[in-house]
């Protein structure tokens, strides 16, 4: 039985978990192994029932973590989907301005997004660099030694990192980490990213390995910060799994079909059981090539290396 058939039986319902998470590449049965746990019901009540399931209490001020999406199109996670996870949080959702020259580039725009997409109608959105950016120390890294997010990342006491998981034009693939990463740098701090710790003014012309490794040196940093796992955790919505990212405004239709929720305190060991699943989805032709092609996996192998998390897991089906 081919992978891609069975994908197909789970998406139809015909074939019980356990035996399609045994053909995940990195679900491990050991009981040391960071745990992921899934949903296939992605609505609030599917959202609500992984984040339950990690039994960790957010103290003090809560940022929530998104991607507000550029316009026109692109494949945010839409508000009716969070707005009652992130209320019962109280959290703050927070951004950063994007280091290209779109709608989210400078803070006033980026705010006009956010009220344009429905986000501030139920919470308040920071955009954190608007007023600057601080260093934070990056452990174990080869190309960076800090890394500059939003100033006023160092306001809040727990991290939801609330991910779209989707195809990426320059990392191959976007979920926990690049969040963590690219998401929570400031303009300049992304530059310092992309260039592989060569420039904080320009966003282009890194070496590519150099890049990928970046973003898990700069996540390392920020998990780091947050004790690792004590004050941050993570999840990752796998729909609209187009092979572009939530900064393109006119991203490819998607070619796989929405295939779940999933949640866990060990970023990459979450990203990595997305990858899996895309892996043994059907129509994942594009998004596997994608991934190929720019060496996406290279993230994930250093993240393991430098101690960011651990790329096997055991999956927990929470439905």
């Amino acid at each position: 039985m081919t992978r891609i058939f069975l994908a197909c039986l789970i998406i139809l319902g015909l074939l019980n978990f356990p035996a399609f998470a045994a053909n995940l590449a990195h679900q491990v049965d050991d009981e040391d192994a960071p745990v992921v746990y899934m949903t296939r019901d992605i609505t609030p009540d599917g959202l609500a029932k992984v984040y339950r399931a990690l039994r960790w209490e957010a103290d003090g001020r809560v940022a929530v973590k998104i991607s507000t999406g550029e316009p026109p199109a692109s494949n945010y996670l839409r508000p009716a989907l969070i707005r009652d996870f992130v209320k019962s949080l109280k959290g703050t959702i927070v951004e950063c301005n994007t280091a290209y020259n779109g709608s989210r580039a400078a803070t006033a725009m980026h705010l006009q997004v956010a009220k344009d997409h429905g986000f501030t109608e139920f919470a308040n959105v920071d955009i954190m660099d608007a007023e600057g950016d601080i260093e934070l120390p990056v452990s174990r890294g080869t190309h960076l030694t800090g890394n500059l997010v939003g100033r006023n990342f160092k306001n809040y006491n727990a991290f939801v990192i609330l991910s779209h998981f989707k195809g990426h034009a320059m990392a191959g693939f976007g979920g926990a980490i690049k969040n963590i990463s690219i998401g929570i740098a400031s303009r300049s701090g992304k530059c310092r990213i992309h260039s592989g710790g060569k420039s904080d003014s320009s966003p282009w012309g890194g070496e590519q390995n150099a890049f990928l490794e970046s973003m898990a040196e700069a996540g390392k940093s920020v998990s780091d910060y947050l004790e690792r796992g004590r004050r941050i955790v993570y999840v990752n919505v796998m729909n609209r799994l187009s092979i572009d990212c939530d900064c393109n405004g006119h991203p490819a239709a998607p070619d796989i079909h929405d295939i779940g929720i999933l949640s866990s305190k060990d970023p990459v060991a979450l990203d990595q059981a997305c990858v899996d699943l895309i892996n043994v989805a059907a129509g994942n032709h594009s998004f596997v090539k994608r991934m190929t092609q720019l060496n996406a996996m290279r993230t994930l192998e250093h993240a393991e290396e430098i101690k960011l998390g651990h790329r096997n897991y055991r999956l927990v089906y929470v439905d």
